[in-house]
């Protein structure tokens, strides 16, 4: 399949988790992880975020219809008292 703007959608059930699908709607994505919320679109001229392969996306989406993404959680600080 030829290279298309990239869904992105954030599942309202497991916290940090997204997915790359094709479908602007979200048709396909994981049932066990909805509710999915539309999160944003990659055009083609964008480069994917956290610095993502497009090329592992797409293959992501051509074998399983949707590539899964967790976003890592950033550390928590203790604030230090002098």
């Amino acid at each position: 399949m030829s290279a298309a703007n990239l869904y992105m959608f954030q599942s309202n059930k497991s916290v940090g988790l997204f997915c790359f699908s094709r479908s602007a709607k979200g048709t396909g994505l994981p049932i066990s992880l909805a509710p999915w919320m539309g999160y944003g679109v990659l055009r083609l001229d964008q480069k994917p975020p956290h610095g993502m392969s497009r090329q592992a996306i797409e293959a992501g989406i051509n074998a399983n219809g949707y590539q899964l993404w967790r976003r890592k959680r950033k550390p928590e600080t203790t604030a230090v008292s002098n």
